[in-house]
């Protein structure tokens, strides 16, 4: 899940092109649909933040994905929550890791654009979770 915050807003989409890129430094690349408004925040907001949830998480998952959905201040009013002190986006607490980005490159790729950014920080990691999973269109057993 992506998280930015636009000014007085906040933002946020489930994902499902997310990987590592390099570690030194320490990159990830996210894809995001090029015609969301999301996309366009992120092109002007270099730091956000990225959550990977854990395999109980579909429900937020799905409502972080859903289309039309409100910001993300509303959709994680529920879930035990806090900012990220670097980038300022809305961090879920329930994840299995968390970590803090700024955007280094911009990629336009298809319909997609590629933010390739460098890991700022790792808010937290919780060993003891299985990350949620989504292949061809459906979740993996947790």
């Amino acid at each position: 899940m992506l998280t930015v915050r636009d000014g007085r807003d906040d933002l946020g989409t489930t994902v499902t092109s997310f990987m590592s890129v390099s570690l030194e430094p320490p990159m990830v690349l996210a894809g995001v649909a090029s015609s969301s408004y999301l996309a366009e925040v992120l092109s002007r907001t270099g730091r956000w933040a990225a959550t990977v949830l854990g395999a109980e998480q579909r429900a937020l998952a799905g409502r972080f994905a859903a289309e039309g959905r409100p910001g993300a201040r509303i959709l994680l009013a529920s879930e035990p929550h806090h900012r990220g002190g670097l980038s300022g986006a809305l961090i879920p607490e329930s994840g299995v890791t968390a970590l803090e980005c700024e955007t280094r490159q911009r990629i336009e790729a298809g319909d997609h654009t590629l933010f390739a950014a460098e890991v700022l920080s790792t808010d937290y990691i919780a060993r003891d979770r299985k990350p949620l999973i989504r292949v061809n269109r459906r979740y993996l057993p947790g």
